[in-house]
């Protein structure tokens, strides 16, 4: 049993300038519209419809804050890379996403969901180097790894660790499925570590 099992839903908002004030620690979750980020959630959770989990990619539009306790919050970041997506909504998720990742200072640590069949795409790459800036931890899910067999799954990961030591040494990668409840131990270890930090790694400390 984790934490995340006592989480309860606690706001949303659609402007920065409307965050909820408190002094503790948050993680988000951020990812492509069909990555499978609310499944992640649920599954880390293990709560069925924490986070909702749309069949059309983009619905969610807001920023969700889930409560652990006061001092400790789970964050949904709108899915990116709906193409169907009007541009002006697009453009908004965009400064939203931007201005949160890059100057929320309860934010301790991203949760990065990339489906394993299509990993860093462009958008991805420009969640990277928008968080990089911080310091702060990154962790890439690697989602839907049963879709592949195990031996193709593991090759993945090899190739998206060695891209991230190369180039973006502040993340770490695992695999994961909602499904079959892979990864879901490792991950929730990585996240609870975040939980437990008593301020934010900042990057020169």
């Amino acid at each position: 049993m984790t934490r995340f099992q006592n989480v309860a839903f606690y706001t949303s908002v659609n402007d920065v300038r409307h965050l909820p004030i408190h002094a503790g620690v948050e993680v988000a979750f951020a990812g492509r519209s069909n990555a499978g980020k609310s499944s992640a959630i649920n599954a880390l959770s293990q709560r069925n419809r924490l986070a909702f989990v749309s069949k059309t990619p983009g619905r969610t539009q807001l920023i969700n804050f889930f409560k652990l306790d006061d001092e400790r919050y789970l964050v949904d970041l709108p899915g990116y890379g709906y193409a169907k997506t009007p541009l002006a909504i697009r453009l908004h998720w965009e400064q939203l996403l931007g201005q949160y990742l890059q100057k929320r200072s309860a934010l301790h640590g991203l949760v990065l969901i990339m489906d394993i069949r299509h990993p860093l795409k462009p958008l991805d790459l420009q969640m990277l180097n928008w968080f990089r800036p911080t310091g702060k931890a990154i962790h890439i899910l690697l989602t839907k790894s049963d879709k592949l067999s195990k031996q193709r799954a593991n090759i993945t990961l090899k190739e998206v660790a060695c891209f991230l030591k190369n180039n973006y040494p502040n993340c770490s990668v695992q695999l994961f499925s909602s499904l079959n409840a892979t990864g879901i131990v490792e991950a929730c270890e990585v996240i609870e570590n975040w939980l437990d930090m008593k301020k934010p790694p900042v990057k020169g400390e």
